[in-house]
């Protein structure tokens, strides 16, 4: 017999649910299983007082990994001190990160420990990245769905972001913090530089355990309004590179997501040494005007040039919002160019197939490299008479414009639109 209890916000809830409710103390739950879920597993951990370990596993590929499933399942059970207990795990083929991550979200749900369950750290997921680094473009990866991460640094983004905000359902959001953890230590980048979005400020204070231990390059601050902010987080960024011995630097890029963010955004943009970039959101923008976003564009051109200037005179990269529309590459290439021409360096994706069209629509362009040359010959030519000053014609260069100019340079190089060689037979 099926016990209800009627209550005036929920007229029909069953007794069996009521007692599963009871018992979730003794259950946890972590992961994704089903026709969609692939690369992933669902773990049901519960917790007993007596009969062992009995470790359950559906799968597939049982055949050819189950051992190693196993395996690692009786490792992570072991390492937190587990005697009695019965773990489910249901696979769609994941990797070793995607499992443990799993399997200890499942256990700390439901007790609570300190120690860490940590696979081996690629040593190029240790690297270091530099403040003025290339971030053309930016590929969000949802932080709770593995299918979608392992491959996607063959795309060559210039960053990938591992997201634990908006892509994450509000449910999800303690267990995708294990698979953001695992995927910075043992996730092929393919070079990409590491970055992490966090969750709004102060719940995303939490979130940066999981990330800063585990060499994450830079760091993405959604909705920010102040230095505040910028503050709170590089004070908890600090404790963590202390205690855990983490001498690189870790960079920051906040978004400019509402209009008192705008207002704000040189005050934020200057605010701590380790901001590289500020970027812009402008669906969250944009609804905070009460409007809504158009291809035109015209409603956000205020805020977009604010934070251009903001970033430019802060001495940080700016960096344009998402181009929503993923089927339509024309589209984007012209959005790119109006970008580009409003002063951004980059801007982010939301599919790998966007990636290309930003490249090739940010690379330098034949006038801009034609000007950069002139301003790298005119340095060289200043070296050579031991100048202090920088001239072109009768325009006085500083050190900013120099340092673009050689950066365009080199990205002209890299982008094979000049050759390596293109200085040969003009220094005299």
């Amino acid at each position: 017999m099926n016990l209800c209890i009627i209550s005036e916000n929920s007229p029909y809830i069953c007794w069996q649910i009521l007692s599963q409710y009871l018992i979730m103390k003794t259950i946890g739950i972590a992961g994704n299983f089903g026709k969609n879920a692939k690369s992933d597993c669902r773990v049901t951990f519960e917790k007993k007082t007596e009969g062992g370990l009995q470790i359950e596993i559906r799968s597939k590929v049982n055949a050819l990994y189950g051992k190693s499933i196993r395996k690692l399942a009786e490792n992570v059970l072991h390492f937190f001190d587990i005697e009695n207990a019965g773990f489910l795990i249901e696979d769609s083929g994941a990797v070793d990160f995607v499992l443990a991550a799993r399997m200890e979200a499942a256990i700390k749900q439901v007790i609570e420990t300190e120690k860490e369950y940590l696979l081996p750290q690629l040593s190029e997921n240790t690297s270091s990245t530099e403040k003025d680094a290339n971030r053309f473009s930016r590929l969000y990866l949802p932080g709770n769905t593995p299918k979608l991460m392992l491959n996607a640094g063959i795309h060559k983004p210039n960053g990938l972001i591992l997201d634990l905000e908006d892509a994450v359902a509000p449910d999800k959001k303690f267990e995708a913090g294990f698979v953001v953890r695992n995927a910075l230590r043992s996730l092929h980048f393919y070079n990409a530089e590491r970055m992490v979005r966090i969750n709004q400020i102060p719940k995303g204070l939490d979130d940066l355990r999981f990330i800063i231990p585990h060499h994450a390059n830079l760091i993405i601050l959604p909705k920010c309004e102040s230095a505040a902010d910028i503050k709170w987080v590089n004070e908890v960024i600090d404790v963590h590179k202390k205690e855990h011995g983490i001498e690189h630097p870790v960079w920051l890029m906040p978004i400019i997501e509402s209009a008192k963010g705008v207002m704000n955004a040189y005050e934020i943009a200057k605010s701590a040494e380790n901001i590289a970039a500020i970027a812009i959101g402008l669906e969250d923008y944009t609804a905070d005007l009460g409007t809504r976003r158009t291809a035109a564009g015209t409603e956000s051109f205020f805020a977009r040039s604010m934070v251009v200037n903001a970033a430019r005179a802060a001495g940080v990269q700016p960096i344009d919002s998402v181009f929503s529309d993923v089927s339509d590459m024309e589209a984007l290439a012209e959005n790119v160019k109006v970008s580009k021409g409003l002063g951004f360096d980059g801007m982010g994706c939301i599919h790998p197939r966007q990636i290309e069209v930003i490249h090739e629509n940010f690379a330098p362009e034949e006038v801009e490299i034609e000007r950069a040359k002139k301003i790298v010959l005119a340095f060289k030519e200043a070296e050579k008479k031991g100048l202090g000053v920088v001239s072109l014609g009768s325009k006085m260069i500083d050190a900013p414009v120099v340092k673009r100019a050689q950066n365009t340079i080199h990205l002209a190089i890299n982008m094979g639109k000049l050759e390596d060689s293109w200085m040969d037979g003009l220094e005299t």
